[in-house]
């Protein structure tokens, strides 16, 4: 096989680089974000508070202090982070499925967990025989692995197209909400608000051991999807190429979708149900990169993380001394987005 010319290698080089210079930019943008996020609030704080507060806490007074370290920060690294698990997971659901659609959210996983933290937050009911304190997270892997299994299930039938996909995750969602209005239903009055308010998706009950256990589950699967990134980007190339590459592609999709079901479970877990962020940031992240998985991976991080930011920028901003639901927010930026991706699968189509 001929080596590739002088000119082939400054090309690829180029292009690399091109991808480095906006893996930076991205980061750039969410530091900006993450600091404008720490700075907003009940009590104003300048971009230079933070920053010292933030460098140097004995340098500013005890109240900044408190403020940035004890409230805010927490609440601010948990959107980072929930955004960059989110959008990683879509971006595996995209890539394992060959769906533009998929993600935890419009193929019911996220829902699925939702439920199985319902069950342990209405009735304290385990479904592994663990500690309390563990209930909620590992009730909505188990659900959210289930779902996993069936949607793996499906898609490995003969003639099983990716419409039938995203159809079969529109019924899991309506099937999983029925059952979560259901627990509401039987519930008590307190618990019921506790459910519906969990519901709506909100940060400002984050805490840094929830911080830590959600950061954890994200930095264990993240090398495991990148040592997979020669193999994911060869099955972008279809089925039967991949195989032709050495891929088994039926182990690295059951692999990929246990990965995808913990990132999805353990933040809705902790903060609730946030939707569309695991479609809209592997999307943007595509736009801008491609499908090299060296490089869509943490761009599709970076832009979840960034998304959910500004979320909870604007869910701040949006009502002056009222924190919205950042659900909500999400809902409204991501409905948009999915509407439009229709509607070009469709034009596509015909």
């Amino acid at each position: 096989m001929p080596l590739p010319d002088s000119s082939t290698r400054h090309g690829y080089r180029a292009v690399v680089r091109r991808k480095r210079l906006l893996l930076g930019l991205l980061a750039l943008a969410l530091l900006c974000s993450l600091l404008l996020d720490l700075a907003l609030g009940s009590v104003r704080l300048g971009p230079w508070e933070v920053v010292q507060a933030l460098l140097s806490p004995d340098s500013v007074p005890p109240q900044a202090r408190v403020v940035i370290w004890d409230i805010r920060l927490p609440v601010a690294l948990m959107a980072v982070v929930v955004g960059a698990a989110l959008s990683l997971a879509g971006a595996q659901m995209q890539t394992i499925l060959n769906n533009p659609l998929a993600s935890p959210f419009t193929l019911g996983i996220s829902a699925a967990a939702s439920f199985g933290a319902a069950l342990g937050l209405a009735f304290g009911l385990r479904l592994l025989p663990v500690a309390a304190e563990y209930m909620l997270p590992l009730n909505a892997f188990v659900m959210a692995m289930l779902t996993a299994l069936i949607i793996h299930a499906l898609s490995l039938k003969r003639g099983v197209t990716a419409e039938t996909i995203v159809l079969l995750g529109i019924a899991l969602v309506f099937t999983f909400n029925a059952l979560l209005a259901l627990v509401q239903y039987f519930a008590t009055e307190q618990a019921v608000a506790a459910v519906v308010f969990w519901t709506m998706g909100s940060l400002t009950k984050a805490t840094w051991g929830k911080l830590a256990i959600t950061t954890a589950v994200l930095v264990a699967t993240l090398p495991l999807f990148l040592r997979r990134a020669w193999a994911l980007t060869a099955l972008r190339l279809g089925d039967d190429k991949a195989a032709s590459f050495g891929v088994d592609v039926r182990r690295l999709r059951l692999h990929t979708l246990v990965l995808v079901s913990l990132l999805a479970a353990f933040p809705v877990a902790f903060v609730g149900t946030i939707g569309f962020i695991g479609l809209v940031g592997p999307h943007i992240a595509r736009m801008l990169i491609g499908e090299d998985q060296r490089f869509f991976l943490p761009a599709s991080m970076l832009a979840g993380a960034v998304i959910l930011s500004l979320s909870s920028v604007v869910s701040k901003i949006l009502i002056p001394g009222t924190i919205f639901p950042i659900g909500v927010v999400t809902s409204l930026i991501g409905i948009p987005f999915f509407i439009s991706l229709i509607l070009g699968s469709r034009r596509r189509a015909w």
